[in-house]
Parts: C-alpha cells; sequence; structure tokens
C-alpha cells in the first residue's frame, strides 16, 4: 500500500471563493434550465406534448441567451458543410474505385 502525504492548508490564509461570471443572478439561464428539466420531468411522466412544449420553451430561452455562440456557429457552418461535402466526394470516389476493381476480379474469376 502506498501513503501519499497531503499537504496541510494554511491556516491563515483563506482560500478565495470562486467568482461568478455576472457577479448577479442571470434569471434567462434560471428559466431556461427550469423550463429543460420540467419539460423532462412532464416528458418521463407521460405528458408528452406539454414535455415537449416545456422544453421547446427552455431551449429557446437557452439560445437568446447565448446569441454570440450561435451567431459563430451559424458563421462557421458553410466551411464545416463544404468539409463535408469534400469528405463524401472522396468518398463517393473510393466507392467507385472499389467497384471498378471488383468488375475487373467478376471478369477474371467468370473465365
Amino acid at each position: 500500500m502506498v501513503v501519499v502525504p497531503l499537504s496541510q492548508p494554511r491556516k491563515n490564509e483563506e482560500a478565495p471563493l470562486p467568482a461568478l461570471q455576472d457577479d448577479k443572478l442571470n434569471l434567462t439561464r434560471l428559466a431556461a434550465g427550469g423550463a429543460l428539466v420540467a419539460g423532462g420531468v412532464l416528458f418521463l411522466t407521460g405528458y408528452r406534448r406539454a414535455g415537449i412544449l416545456a422544453a421547446s420553451t427552455g431551449t429557446a430561452l437557452a439560445l437568446l441567451d447565448q446569441q454570440g455562440t450561435i451567431q459563430s456557429w451559424w458563421q462557421r457552418l458553410p466551411r464545416y458543410i463544404d468539409d463535408v461535402q469534400r469528405l463524401l466526394s472522396d468518398v463517393q470516389g473510393a466507392v467507385d474505385e472499389v467497384a471498378v476493381k471488383r468488375e475487373r476480379l467478376h471478369k477474371v474469376f467468370a473465365k
């Protein structure tokens, strides 16, 4: 068994409390989180329509709170679509090459 020594905190120094981001209560985030939790509970208890409505409301509130993030994602989206399109064309080219080689092998073994 290995014994690891633990350092003792100094008694004179107090650890700083983690600072809140805004130092104020963010009601939009609180409402979004509450609506998402309520939507999940409603959905799991069988009230599916009400659950989906509450979860949609929570999602909309969360999106309103994170407008900067949504804008940056929206600006990056065309680049991601181009990357995916390029990847799909590469995969299509590889599949075409495999099909051609399969046909050649089929002709060789059919003789």
